[in-house]
């Protein structure tokens, strides 16, 4: 609810009047929890690290800016999840990541084995810098998604299906194949597709050298983004949060 929905329900129910203002002052109590949540110590090693952001319209300095929460979900090794943390910013780049990167390794965390991220802006370089033995996974889905952005309709179903026989190829030699056939058959049209395979095949293939069972876990940041889904659906009521600090009350919330 936002404050003004609490305004209203408690002058409904009880009659009586309260502020937004005395409604924000009560619910800035959660801040000082939120602070010690976000120092709390962690776990030394993550086997699977998934990152990912929301955004969200907050007035500063007088303008309305888009500016995007960052959340962490890290999988300890007795198989359940934790959100590690949550860091707002307006821009992606290498020094941000750098800076929760530290945040993270400065509150106990020594090894994260496999990061799977939708290709952030600086955070390849970083992640190297702090966790230089993290292997690195960019997000399939997404990568399908933006190969698919600019397909004619009446092409995209065949297109697709060729797309397939390279993410779901039995390996990297395999995949490799199947990329090369892939452009040959789509290049002329939609080189920059191609392209994009091209820069980021390092990173975009990484799960195939991992078991079937892992592949699935890390192929894709679906992990993070039901939990953002899950979040749109309780701050949708929200369309402008007055500063940074309500925003991360609701998200926290």
């Amino acid at each position: 609810m936002s404050t003004r929905d609490i305004e209203d329900q408690i002058r409904e129910i009880y009659g009586v009047e309260v502020s937004e203002s005395t409604v924000s002052t009560v619910t800035n109590r959660i801040v000082d929890h939120i602070k010690e949540w976000q120092v709390r110590p962690l776990e030394p090693v993550y086997f699977t690290c998934w990152m990912d952001g929301i955004q969200f319209k907050i007035r500063h300095n007088g303008k309305v800016v888009n500016k995007c929460i960052y959340l962490v979900i890290g999988l300890k090794n007795d198989g359940l999840k934790e959100i590690l943390g949550m860091w707002i910013n307006e821009t992606e780049s290498a020094s941000f990541w750098l800076g929760v990167l530290t945040d993270l390794k400065a509150r106990g965390v020594e090894e994260i084995l496999i990061a799977c991220t939708d290709n952030l802006t600086g955070f390849t370089k970083a992640i190297a810098e702090v966790f230089p033995m993290t292997i690195t996974q960019l997000c399939i889905v997404h990568q399908i998604r933006n190969s698919c952005k600019y397909v004619s309709w009446k092409e995209r179903k065949t297109f697709a299906a060729d797309l397939k026989t390279v993410y779901g190829a039995v390996n990297k030699d395999a995949a490799r194949h199947a990329l090369d056939d892939f452009a040959e058959k789509w290049g002329s049209k939609y080189g920059y597709a191609i392209n994009s395979w091209e820069n980021n095949w390092d990173a975009l293939t990484s799960y195939f050298d991992f078991p079937l069972e892992i592949r699935k876990l890390i192929y894709t940041t679906n992990v993070i983004e039901s939990l953002n889904s899950g979040i749109r659906k309780f701050t949708k009521s929200k369309s402008l949060f007055p500063d940074d600090q309500a925003a991360l009350k609701a998200v926290y919330l």
